[in-house]
């Protein structure tokens, strides 16, 4: 069996196409930040828990290892962190633009959201 067979797995974002873009920022690195509405609950997610990154067929790709989560409201979300997430041209106003179409598109944003703001780290690739 595999080291991270018995782990919890997880694709990033709301369909195959994203959770491919998103996995490909994780793998390179760029990635190290994710969030998601409060709405959705905690996950199962702790510090220190790690978990498999799902590719856009469900296949495991990587093991993340969750190092900080906090909640924020969406407005407070802050430039490190949007550079942290990796995404666009890292910059706040390109994450609140992504993050608004994505929260909309699933039908939760609001400005005062709650959100659920995790840092972490690429333990390994899995091939």
């Amino acid at each position: 069996m595999m080291w991270w067979a018995e782990l919890d797995r997880f694709p990033f974002g709301d369909g195959p196409e994203l959770a491919d873009e998103l996995l490909a920022l994780i793998l390179s690195g760029r990635k190290t930040a994710t969030c998601w509405s409060a709405t959705e609950g905690v996950k199962g997610t702790q510090v220190g828990k790690q978990w498999v990154v799902l590719d856009g067929a469900g296949r495991p790709r990587a093991v993340l290892e969750t190092i900080e989560l906090s909640q924020r409201r969406f407005h407070e979300v802050d430039a490190a962190f949007a550079f942290e997430e990796g995404e666009d041209d890292r910059t706040l106003a390109s994450w609140r633009a992504a993050h608004e179409l994505y929260f909309t598109r699933n039908k939760c944003f609001a400005p005062d959201m709650l959100l659920y703001c995790e840092r972490f780290r690429l333990i390994g690739i899995l091939e």
